[in-house]
């Protein structure tokens, strides 16, 4: 997963991609990135680690121009060397920059035709830098810029493109181009706002980042639909692919989305409210006698679901831990090692909220169990009597393949697993975990009833299909040994 937020201005955009990249930092701690388009030339800066660790003011200072794309980064597969930090640029045609968040399934035979048959380089590792010769190459077959010519030539990603992935480029002579895939799995949001009688466009993963910087959110891109703002400030946009059926990803509700963004017209923040009020009410009908004595949210992403949750059964809602601000998302770290340590560092409990107490814990979710069974154990520590744990999400038993480092089945908790058997291997008293009906229900609301979503890693069921072979090459890239091994060769 990645956050990504281009913008065209009247004025330098350096600075409001920097700020916009700090909200969107919860998507990727590994690198980041900005590129800009100053009269016939790309400047770009980008490096391993935080925002605020890459730039400093003289990096800023060479960031010219009124147009711009920024990126930040974490790893699903490929090096974690500098050399995948995004955005790409390739000189021919014209100078352009690209920043892409989410996962290409064919990424294989699309570097094989790269290569043979439009007869261009690739030198990392990354999908992205496919996608962005991908789009090179269809935008150097049109002999013309213009942004019908770039809508041509993201007709002709999206025809040889599969998986799920938004993307922004910054194009010399032409402005900003941004494009969806056809299913629309990862997000992108447009937003506008009006300085001194003149039209600014952004587009950004989460609406979040346009909040920050003052611009409306206009709407969400459309699945297949493509984006070019000129530097003039002239928006353009159509349809680059037949649609197919909209399946926004689920889990960027469940974990990975900020709960003061709008994802499809949906409130992160009221989508986990409503997880929580059905979870409570499966404990109801589950064990309408239980002896919680209280509701603890393991901080920060279950804590909407957590206080309905608590509310609904009438029982406390309590704090029990205490973050530590200055260590980064556990699920995004790099390693198992890194990931149990950052555990400990991240997270230390107050034992007057746990002792003698029946304790119910909520989190979003339970991929690799590791850290929950850490957690439960934290809070066997702190005195507590029993120790439940609740899901905000079902069972994750399937790899993700979109864009998001859900690791192999093997590394799965769930996966070949019974509940009973999972319990056992977490340690705690009883585990609940929310129905997938439920979840879908909650996270469409009111609003769009039976509206589908990206389950796959909880269904195994995959709206691109998958060929033959694909998860054991899967397995190859995302393994936690397989990644250690490719540490170790840096």
């Amino acid at each position: 997963m990645c956050g990504i937020i281009g913008i065209v201005a009247t004025s330098e955009v350096a600075p409001a991609l920097y700020d916009g990249l700090t909200v969107l930092q919860h998507r990727g701690q590994d690198a980041a990135g900005i590129a800009t388009a100053v009269g016939t030339q790309l400047r770009v800066h980008k490096g391993n680690g935080l925002v605020r660790d890459v730039f400093d003011a003289r990096a800023m200072a060479l960031l010219e121009g009124r147009v711009g794309i920024a990126h930040c980064r974490y790893p699903t597969a490929g090096s974690e060397g500098t050399d995948e930090a995004q955005p790409f640029y390739v000189n021919s045609p014209y100078g352009i920059a690209l920043a892409h968040n989410g996962n290409l399934i064919n990424t294989d035979a699309l570097r094989r035709e790269v290569f043979e048959e439009d007869r261009r380089n690739i030198n990392t590792e990354s999908d992205s830098e496919v996608l962005l010769n991908v789009f090179a190459h269809e935008l150097d077959r049109e002999r013309s810029l213009s942004p019908e010519s770039a809508f041509r030539a993201i007709e002709g990603v999206n025809r040889r493109s599969r998986g799920g992935y938004a993307a922004v480029a910054t194009v010399l002579g032409l402005g900003l181009v941004a494009f969806r895939d056809r299913h629309g799995i990862r997000p992108l949001v447009l937003g506008k706002r009006v300085v001194d009688g003149s039209d600014e466009y952004a587009v950004a993963s989460e609406s979040v980042a346009l909040d920050i910087l003052g611009f409306e959110r206009v709407r969400d891109v459309r699945p297949g639909e493509g984006v070019v703002v000129t530097a003039r400030g002239e928006l353009h946009t159509r349809m680059c692919a037949e649609p197919g059926e909209p399946a926004p990803c689920i889990f960027e509700y469940v974990y990975f989305a900020r709960p003061d963004s709008m994802i499809e017209d949906i409130s992160v923040h009221k989508a986990r409210m409503r997880m929580g009020v059905t979870l409570g009410e499966k404990i109801l009908r589950e064990r309408p006698d239980h002896d919680i004595d209280v509701v603890i949210p393991i901080p920060d992403t279950s804590r909407d679901s957590a206080l309905e949750l608590a509310s609904v059964l009438g029982v406390k809602y309590r704090e029990g831990f205490i973050k530590n601000r200055y260590v980064g998302r556990t699920f995004i770290m790099p390693g198992q090692g890194e990931r149990a340590k950052s555990v400990k560092r991240k997270l230390n409990p107050i034992p007057l909220e746990f002792r003698g107490r029946v304790v119910l814990l909520v989190d979003d979710s339970i991929v690799r169990g590791t850290t929950s069974r850490q957690i439960v154990q934290m809070a066997r520590d702190a005195g507590a009597r029993k120790v439940y744990l609740a899901s905000a999400a079902p069972p994750v038993r399937h790899p993700n393949i979109y864009g998001i480092d859900m690791p192999t089945p093997e590394e799965l908790i769930a996966h070949g697993r019974s509940e009973a058997e999972i319990e056992r291997m977490i340690g705690c008293d009883w585990l609940v975990y929310q129905d997938l009906a439920d979840l879908e229900a909650a996270v469409a609301g009111p609003k769009f009833p039976g509206r589908r979503f990206d389950s796959s890693c909880f269904s195994g069921e995959y709206i691109t299909g998958v060929e033959p072979g694909y998860f054991e090459r899967l397995q190859q890239l995302r393994s936690d040994d397989a990644k250690r091994q490719r540490r170790l060769a840096l």
